[in-house]
């Protein structure tokens, strides 16, 4: 990316179509719609509500993420482009039904291009009050016709992914007695949290809510550190559930892990170098974008009639697909992250060439 203000020699390096910027000064509602692709489909992507450092910083996350939903629909076989929403603020505090319904009218006047979702600091409420203003929204309680909460479904696609990391480098899928460090306690992380120990696993947990570090630590009998330990604890797996950008030239070379494995977006500070550096130091990294898309084909199937056990089915795959990178990656000799990104827009460049009858 350059610079945060160049927006659009921002969209331009990676053929971002559109970025929508809304404001409403009676709810307070700062926002950033950013639309990567539709060659697939509709852009869909959740919608984010932070208390970002700056604008600039806020748009450069925003691309950041579309453009990873977008590799995460084609990887996982989904007619969808990519998308995501930021809204700038505190979301315990800002947070109102003005500010949400005024973000679904701005998401309405985009005609169905962006469907939006829950994401970090939005519930499933939120997106009852975005639905009141336009119809481009999933993921919303199942007494709306929705599927409700996609968290368990992410969960559920990340331990996947991380059994079929664990059974490339260790010959086993088995998570019976193997030590892994998981940063980050939000909906997806404590629902990992729980697979884990039902399949036995040895966790050690990190948060940046100390309290619910404690809490988590009685209710399921696991070790916790404080944010900073957890690179360089002694473990099997990293499971990186938190903010993206989290591995880095400080945070790899403290890494004694031989997998990575987590639902948050973007772990990679820089996908081509860092993954890499992780592929140098012996490290397996399961791509996140392939691995944390449970959420993704959960609300894809909301769209086309909601089936469980299709969901279900689907996410399994996962683990096939997740296998096919470890392999061709280990015959090419170059990092998982550039071979998942490469299957991703091979299957956008094949579907673009059909539509324009090539």
């Amino acid at each position: 990316m350059g610079k945060e203000n160049d927006i659009i020699s921002n969209m331009l390096l990676d053929n971002h179509e559109q970025v929508v910027f809304c404001s409403d000064k009676k709810s307070g509602l700062k926002s950033i719609i950013a639309v990567h692709d539709t060659t697939l489909g509709p852009a869909l992507g959740g919608c984010r509500m932070w208390q970002y450092v700056n604008e600039g910083t806020a748009l450069m996350d925003a691309l950041r993420l579309s453009r990873g939903m977008t590799y995460k629909a084609a990887i996982s076989g989904l007619n969808l482009g990519g998308g995501k929403a930021i809204i700038i603020g505190d979301s315990a505090t800002l947070k109102s039904e003005r500010l949400m319904r005024r973000f679904g009218r701005f998401v309405n006047n985009l005609g169905g291009k962006y469907i939006t979702a829950e994401d970090v600091g939005m519930t499933t409420r939120d997106m009852e009050y975005v639905r009141m203003e336009t119809p481009h929204v999933v993921g919303v309680p199942e007494h709306l016709g929705g599927s409700g909460d996609p968290s368990p479904i992410t969960a559920h696609g990340v331990l996947v992914g991380m059994k079929a990391a664990l059974k490339h480098q260790y010959g086993l899928d088995d998570l019976s007695g193997k030590r892994i460090g998981l940063q980050g306690l939000g909906h997806v992380g404590e629902y990992l949290l729980e697979l884990l120990v039902k399949e036995k696993a040895i966790v050690t947990v990190t948060d940046i809510d100390q309290n619910k570090c404690v809490e988590i630590s009685k209710r399921y009998n696991v070790n916790v550190v404080k944010p900073n330990e957890i690179y360089e604890q002694d473990i099997d797996v990293f499971a990186p559930c938190a903010l993206g950008a989290i591995l880095n030239n400080e945070t790899i070379e403290k890494l004694k892990c031989k997998v990575i494995a987590g639902s948050a977006n973007n772990q990679l500070a820089d996908e081509m170098y860092h993954g890499n550096l992780i592929k140098d130091k012996g490290i397996l990294y399961a791509p996140d974008f392939l691995i944390n898309a449970g959420g993704l084909i959960n609300v894809y199937s909301e769209m086309h009639g909601y089936n469980q056990n299709h969901v279900m089915s689907m996410i399994d795959n996962i683990y096939n697909v997740s296998s096919s990178i470890f392999k061709r990656a280990q015959i090419e000799n170059i990092s998982t992250a550039v071979i998942a990104k490469q299957m991703a827009e091979e299957r956008i460049q094949s579907i673009k060439e059909i539509k324009q009858g090539l």
